[in-house]
C-alpha cells in the first residue's frame, strides 16, 4: 500500500515513527508537506488533481502520484488549509485515519464539548461567553472560583488560564477574547492535583495510556509545558469513555484526555493528531505500528460507504 503522511516537518518524531513503521511492514511511504499541496478542480473535465509545489522561488509543480491512504498530521496553525487538503484526498476515495470533518470537530474545543455532552458523556461544567458582562454569571454556573478559561482553538495547553479571582478572570477573558469570538469558562478540578490521563485510541481500541503530571506551580500537565508522564493500566470504565469520545467525533485515531474528579473521570478534550513521542516513551507501546495496522485492516470500500452515509445524514 502507498501511504501519504501529511506533515510539515519530516524530522518530527511522530512523522519519523509512522514512516518507519509503515516501511517495516513493506508499505511505500510519501511524506507530504501539507502546505505544499495545490489543488486543481475543473467542472468541464470532472477531474480533480492534486499537485505538489516544488519550489517557492522557481514556480513549478509536480503532480502527486496516487496514494491509497493518508495519515493527516495537521497542526493547529494550518487547520483551515489542512482540512481542505484532507477533503480533497477524501473526494478521490483515499482512506484516511481522520476525516476532515472529524479533525474540524475535535480542533474546535466548543464543538468537541458539545458533541460529548450530546452523547451523554461526562465533561467538566463549562460555560461559553462572548461578552465580559456574562463572565460573573458563567463563573457561578461552573461552581465558582477558581475557574479555567480557554480559547476554543488552543493546543498543547496554550491559551489555558487558571483564574483565582474575578479580576484575574476578567484579564484572562480579555486576553483570550482577542483570539476568537468566544471564551470557554470551565470548573477547576482541584482534586486532580495537576494530573490527567492521555489515552490513544486506534480503531476503537485503547492501545496505550499514560498519566501526566504538571510541574510544581503549574496546573497544566502538558508535556510541552514541562509535565512528566508515566505508564498506567487502562481500567474498563476509563477505556469505555475514551472509546465513546473517539466515536462521538468519528475519529479512527486520536488521543483522549481525561481528568479524575470526585464524581468520576471527566473528558477534557480529543486530539486528532496526538504526538507519539510522549506516549510511546512512557507506555513503551509501538503506537505507530498500531496505526499502520489499522490502515491495513480497514478496506477502502467500507470507509467510503460510511462517509457517504454521514454526508447524506447531514
Amino acid at each position: 500500500m502507498k501511504i501519504g503522511i501529511l506533515s510539515r516537518n519530516r524530522n518530527l518524531y511522530s512523522t519519523r515513527r509512522l514512516s518507519a513503521a509503515a516501511r517495516a511492514r513493506d508499505h511505500e511511504v510519501v511524506i507530504i508537506d501539507t502546505m505544499s499541496i495545490a489543488v486543481e478542480m475543473g467542472i468541464a473535465t470532472a477531474v480533480t488533481q492534486i499537485k505538489v509545489l516544488q519550489s517557492a522561488i522557481i514556480p513549478h509543480t509536480l503532480y502527486l502520484s496516487p496514494v491509497e491512504a493518508i495519515i493527516p498530521r495537521i497542526g493547529a496553525s494550518i487547520t483551515p488549509y489542512g482540512l481542505a487538503v484532507v477533503r480533497q484526498f477524501e473526494g478521490q476515495g483515499v482512506r484516511t485515519t481522520a476525516t476532515a470533518d472529524a479533525i474540524a470537530s475535535s480542533r474546535d474545543k466548543l464543538h468537541s464539548l458539545q458533541l460529548m455532552a450530546q452523547a451523554g458523556l461526562p465533561i467538566p461544567q463549562t460555560a461559553v461567553i462572548a461578552q465580559p458582562e456574562a463572565l460573573f454569571t458563567a463563573i457561578r454556573a461552573v461552581n465558582g472560583l477558581p475557574v479555567v478559561l480557554k480559547s476554543s482553538q488552543g493546543t498543547q495547553g496554550h491559551q489555558v488560564i487558571l483564574a483565582h479571582t474575578l479580576q484575574a478572570a476578567q484579564v484572562a477573558f480579555q486576553q483570550l477574547r482577542r483570539l476568537g469570538p468566544q471564551v470557554l469558562v470551565q470548573e477547576f478540578i482541584a482534586e486532580a492535583d495537576g494530573k490527567d490521563t492521555r489515552i490513544i485510541v486506534v480503531g476503537n481500541r485503547c492501545v496505550a495510556a499514560m498519566q501526566r503530571a504538571a510541574t510544581i506551580g503549574e496546573f497544566r500537565s502538558n508535556l510541552h509545558l514541562g509535565g512528566t508522564a508515566v505508564s498506567i493500566p487502562i481500567d474498563p470504565q476509563t477505556a469505555k469513555l475514551a472509546q465513546a469520545a473517539a466515536h462521538a467525533h468519528n475519529l479512527n485515531v486520536c488521543g483522549v484526555d481525561l481528568i479524575a474528579a470526585q464524581r468520576g473521570p471527566l473528558l477534557l478534550e480529543v486530539n486528532s493528531s496526538p504526538g507519539l513521542q510522549g506516549i510511546e516513551t512512557a507506555a513503551q507501546v509501538d503506537v505507530a505500528t498500531e496505526i499502520i495496522s489499522f490502515l491495513e485492516k480497514t478496506p477502502f470500500a467500507k470507509q467510503q460507504r460510511t462517509s457517504s452515509k454521514q454526508r447524506r445524514r447531514r
